[in-house]
């Protein structure tokens, strides 16, 4: 069994993004968007995420909706959305989301978004296979 207290470990990481577990069909992520940074316009064909804000303030984008978010806040983005969420707050925007299948490599840790950037265009971001 694995166990968090994942409010807890999504604010003691201050990495831009971190694979906490892996599954067949899931995968757990913590993630830390910089003041004024993003996580990046994209789109998952395949893949559902669901996202969860520990702190911070920002603004969630999903097929040309916007909202803000904060602290308890849930967004649900299904596969083949275009969406993006941004920090628009004074401090980091933390938290955890849940990718359905797996979207990154298993145990991926990446402190920028420059260096997640990086592994995704270069490959070494690849979900396992089954």
């Amino acid at each position: 069994m694995e166990h968090f207290t994942i409010a807890t470990v999504a604010e003691q990481s201050s990495d831009f993004r971190r694979v906490l577990w892996t599954g067949e069909h899931t995968q757990l992520v913590i993630m830390t968007i910089p003041v004024g940074g993003e996580i990046g316009e994209e789109v998952h064909e395949d893949i559902d995420q669901i996202l969860t804000f520990v702190s911070g303030t920002g603004e969630a984008v999903v097929s040309g909706q916007k909202r803000k978010v904060a602290q308890g806040d849930l967004v649900v983005v299904p596969a083949g959305r275009k969406h993006n969420f941004v920090n628009t707050g004074p401090n980091p925007l933390v938290l955890y989301t849940v990718y359905g299948p797996p979207e990154h490599a298993d145990q991926a840790v990446h402190a920028t978004k420059e260096e997640a950037d990086q592994a995704e265009e270069s490959g070494q971001d690849e979900p396992p296979t089954s």
